[in-house]
């Protein structure tokens, strides 16, 4: 009789619908289940940040719990369906402790073959026709670009769409380079006034979340049109009522807008392009003298300002913070589609350096050139920021930027903290969004065998960050110091430039 245990046929199911890595913490008896993923050829990569994942169990997609274990292949293979059927998204599988460990003969389990990969769909017809309507009738329309378009991998039709009909686009943050950010129909630079004076929106798989404030006003005209294409049916109409529901593959959907509305395109001296340029020129400018300042310590936009000039155009950016993650949307150009990162749509913290990892293991395995670069607040580098250990074991040539402003949102000068702690409890006294002024952060990385360097100047930055980039044999961190004043809301007051997420 030939015997397998619970860990085995785990292992071996996951490999069975092609998993390639697993990303884990272990203990009893999960050391089992990790062991026998690497017997199966499975790449097992060792985390050091345990996250609620039961808390998982209540928003993931598909959940289950193997009542013996016979029927482990058959529920993994739906877990991995469930994840990349429709909208993509986490499946939980709930596996007893008992299970792991127990046997059972391979002969009487029922092992199930790879599952097939999506199907793709269409949208109606008569919508595609109404949206096509709506679209030669609009005065100003608008394409929105998200994520779902990254993940539908549908750059080459909306490029065609946005080329063939001129209409300006905008992405969303994790929709960033689906088409380049430097397009010349990109106008990310008057988003603002683009999302509130568009007549009519076509919104390429991105939901009108928080994100796009819901789509209400005042950042959205109250009579705007919107033409949504989703793959997820649940999501039509959330909010603002479509006009048009396009429900299929973006794709496939952006495919049939083509063969109707190729005779029709938007005029390029329109005075809806007039308007967009106009705003786009005077945000550009605001940006550019703030990031030319020379004045020490640095401001977010000098700094990124350095950064995006060194930055290769194919490089992965992952990035989260606040402050550091909305300013960080403006300026660090996406060249290339699904090469962005960030918190996402529940705005998470703490994902950054497992985004990273992930994003290194993939391109280690596959022996790109390309570099992985995250770029981290302070504050959101302390919820995973051991994870570095992580990336100096497995020798992962991750670039950690950490822009320490000493706080969240904005902190206190080492001089003012030292006041403060005169004044008496600092537990009654310092204000709490202010964290440790000038923590060396980068002597973290350094503990574990990479390299740290710590930022004050321009100069600085330029050179620790070109030796990062030369260096593909290990992990960096620069710990950049920034002033501590040097806050998103201060510098929006000051410029009067009204924007969310950084969206200039």
């Amino acid at each position: 009789m030939d015997e397998v245990t619970g860990a085995q046929l785990i292992a071996e199911a996951l490999k069975s619908q092609n998993v390639e890595y697993m990303f884990g913490i272990v203990g009893v008896p999960i050391i089992e289940v990790a062991m026998a993923a690497q017997a199966a050829g499975i790449k097992y990569v060792g985390m050091r940040n345990e996250q609620a994942v039961e808390a998982c169990r209540l928003y993931s997609k598909f959940s289950a719990r193997p009542s013996s274990l016979e029927m482990i292949p058959a529920v993994v293979e739906k877990a991995v369906r469930s994840s990349i059927y429709g909208r993509p998204g986490a499946t939980y599988i709930d596996i007893a402790g008992d299970m792991v460990n127990a046997k059972i003969d391979r002969a009487s389990v029922r092992f199930v073959s790879c599952c097939p990969a999506p199907p793709v769909s269409q949208a109606d017809s008569r919508e595609i026709t109404q949206a096509v309507r709506l679209l030669r009738a609009a005065q100003r329309p608008l394409i929105i670009i998200g994520k779902g378009a990254a993940y539908a991998r549908a750059e080459k039709e909306v490029r065609e769409l946005v080329e063939v009909t001129g209409i300006p686009f905008l992405p969303t943050p994790m929709g960033k380079g689906v088409l380049s950010d430097d397009h010349p129909n990109c106008v990310a630079a008057a988003r603002s006034r683009a999302l509130l004076q568009a007549d009519v929106i076509v919104l390429l798989g991105a939901r009108l979340n928080w994100i796009l404030h819901f789509g209400f006003p005042p950042r959205f005209s109250p009579h705007v049109k919107i033409i949504q294409v989703d793959l997820c049916a649940e999501e039509l109409s959330n909010n603002v009522r479509a006009a048009s529901a396009l429900l299929g593959d973006i794709g496939a959907v952006v495919r049939q807008l083509l063969e109707t509305v190729r005779s029709w395109r938007f005029p390029s001296d329109s005075q809806w392009w007039l308007t967009l340029k106009e705003k786009m020129t005077a945000n550009a400018q605001i940006s550019k003298s703030l990031a030319l300042q020379s004045t020490l310590p640095m401001n977010y936009y000098t700094a990124f300002h350095h950064i995006s000039e060194l930055l290769p155009k194919d490089c992965i950016i992952v990035s989260e913070g606040a402050n550091t993650m909305d300013i960080g949307r403006t300026m660090l150009l996406n060249y290339l589609p699904r090469h962005r990162l960030d918190a996402g749509t529940f705005g998470t913290m703490g994902v950054g350096p497992g985004f990273a990892i992930a994003a290194a293991v993939l391109e280690q395995t596959q022996k790109s050139a390309q570099r992985v670069v995250c770029i981290e607040g302070d504050s959101a580098f302390g919820f995973s920021g051991m994870e570095v250990e992580t990336m100096c074991r497995y020798k992962l040539p991750i670039i950690i930027i950490v822009i320490n402003n000493n706080g969240i949102y904005s902190g206190v000068d080492p001089e003012t903290w030292k006041e403060m702690e005169k004044m008496g409890d600092m537990t009654t006294i310092a204000p709490p969004v202010t964290l440790l002024p000038e923590a060396r952060y980068e002597q973290v990385m350094s503990a574990f065998g990479g390299r740290g360097y710590l930022v004050r100047t321009v100069e600085e930055l330029r050179s620790a960050l070109q030796e990062s980039l030369d260096n593909t044999q290990m992990p960096s961190l620069l710990n950049v110091l920034i002033d501590p004043a040097s806050d998103l809301f201060n510098y929006l007051q000051a410029s009067r430039i009204s924007t969310y997420f950084g969206a200039i």
